[in-house]
């Protein structure tokens, strides 16, 4: 097996971790220095954040599930491009305190080293994931 291909099955057990709330799973997939740029953080009416390492991702977690009771990501098209994963998908969330169910188009560009992802960008335009 490629590494490449390693990288989409690491991409897809970070997806499956994340959907789950197993933040251990999913630490298991991230790099120790993973840098992580969130969309959802500035859709919900804060700041562009960058969640540094493990303890910044699960600070993220506790972000998000403060103000969601439900946070969903699905991939329909997941590219590779060298040590990077460019995905395109949708993003389900809903409100913890309006109960609103929210459905979006959500982009996804990750970058691996040693089959763990060291630098993920969010975006809720699939097309460019730089897009802010």
């Amino acid at each position: 097996m490629a590494m490449a291909s390693g990288n989409v099955e690491a991409f897809k057990r970070t997806i499956t971790a994340y959907n789950s709330g197993n933040v251990e799973a999913l630490l298991d997939e991230l790099d120790a220095a993973v840098e992580w740029r969130p969309v959802l953080p500035v859709v919900l009416g804060g700041n562009t954040t960058v969640y540094r390492g493990h303890d910044g991702v699960r600070q993220m977690l506790r972000d998000l599930d403060a103000v969601l009771a439900e946070r969903q990501l699905d991939f329909s098209d997941i590219r590779e491009e060298g040590d990077r994963i460019v995905a395109a998908g949708r993003l389900r969330i809903r409100g913890k305190r309006s109960g609103a169910l929210t459905e979006s188009p959500f982009g996804w560009e990750g970058e691996f080293r040693n089959g763990k992802s060291v630098c993920i960008r969010t975006s809720l335009n699939p097309n460019d994931p730089h897009e802010r």
